[in-house]
């Protein structure tokens, strides 16, 4: 994926609460029901993947600055 198709994490968060909100929304359907929290699910996992990431760099650079004091 090219950076400029990159979707950020704020997005999928976003898409995220869309998707939860749905199950509480007159459009709710069981038959749909299924594959919208599969895909809620997904979107969950990759949010995690890309918090771990952040979380993991900002310790790296937590350690640099504190090397370079």
């Amino acid at each position: 994926m090219s950076e400029k198709n990159k979707v950020t994490t704020q997005q999928k968060i976003e898409k995220l609460n869309e998707l939860v909100s749905w199950f509480d929304s007159d459009e709710f359907d069981i038959d749909l029901a299924l594959d919208r929290y599969a895909a809620a699910e997904r979107l969950a996992a990759e949010i995690d993947t890309d918090l771990r990431t952040l979380k993991n760099h900002i310790t790296i650079v937590k350690e640099q600055i504190s090397q370079d004091e």
